[in-house]
């Protein structure tokens, strides 16, 4: 079960939501009257538990990479960022964006065959329906870039991976080819960007909404490119047929599963809080993904 922090007030804002790391708001009076403030937390969650422990400059981390990865994306599809103009509280970690009409489908691309895809490949020799060559293991380069979309779930679930005849039920045959072609646009450009800096992009899983207005133009929102939203692999360490070693929240999930941390995940309780080493550890890799792809000293 989810245990996420109260979300903090803030002046002449609503709290509408909050998620495993990210909390929204509405903004009410002032230049952006109308507009989401999205706020980038330090927590972090493993196996669908938001852990008590918290990441430090995580939030900042996210917010400052996915800016980032925006500007390099905005001639593929517009983003939903219109200001960083934000309260002082908040400053770095937030963003004000315009509020659209989301689709509700996780738009994911592969490069590499891992994670829930691999499960699937094992079961089926598919993913999302995706007949795939035989003998791949973990972390094979596909080969190309595959798009395999999941329904969103409510929070606390896993996301379930569905096919695309599934998404063109859903949103109808154009949108879903829209979906499809943008996902593996963004996919290229940053896959083609993350190896000139020696990181391998494995996956990634974007969010994208439409415009409430006439034009109904499609957006980016949410978090792009980040190592929450990504798999991120050093290119020098790549070596398929074991897990690989990774930019992301893996040492987290790594500690929890082992003897030392005392956690029976079939428990139903959450993991208990991280050594200092753990969280250290974790932000050392989110920062040094940060300055890696960005060219950027934290």
């Amino acid at each position: 079960m989810l245990n996420i922090p109260e979300a903090p007030l803030l002046p002449g804002a609503t709290h509408l939501h909050s998620g495993k790391v990210r909390d929204l708001y509405e903004l009410q009076d002032g230049p952006h009257d109308g507009h989401l403030l999205m706020v980038a937390s330090d927590r972090i969650s493993i196996f669908d538990f938001v852990l008590a422990s918290t990441i430090p400059d995580k939030g900042e981390i996210l917010t400052r990479m996915s800016l980032w990865w925006f500007d390099q994306l905005a001639d593929l599809v517009p983003g939903h960022v219109v200001s960083t103009d934000v309260p002082a509280s908040v400053a770095g970690r937030a963003v004000v964006c315009e509020r659209l009409a989301m689709f509700p489908i996780e738009c994911v691309a592969r490069g590499y065959l891992t994670g829930s895809g691999l499960l699937d490949y094992a079961a089926t020799g598919e993913v999302c329906g995706i007949t795939l060559p035989g003998g791949l293991v973990d972390g094979s380069r596909l080969p190309e870039p595959i798009f395999t979309p999941a329904s969103k779930a409510d929070l606390g679930d896993h996301d379930e991976n569905v096919s695309y005849a599934a998404v063109e039920a859903t949103v109808g045959a154009e949108t879903a080819a829209t979906l499809r072609e943008l996902t593996l646009a963004v996919y290229a450009r940053a896959e083609g960007i993350a190896r000139e800096r020696g990181i391998i992009l494995a996956d990634t899983k974007l969010e994208l909404g439409r415009r409430l207005d006439a034009a109904g133009t499609v957006v980016l929102g949410d978090e792009v490119l980040t190592p929450d939203s990504s798999r991120f692999w050093p290119a020098d360490a790549w070596t398929p047929g074991r897990p690989q070693a990774s930019y992301d929240k893996q040492i987290v999930r790594g500690w929890a599963l082992s003897p030392e941390s005392g956690w029976d995940r079939a428990s139903g309780e959450a993991p208990p809080p991280l050594p200092p080493e753990v969280v250290e550890r974790t932000r050392s890799r989110y920062v040094e993904a940060y300055e890696l792809l960005t060219g950027e000293r934290w």
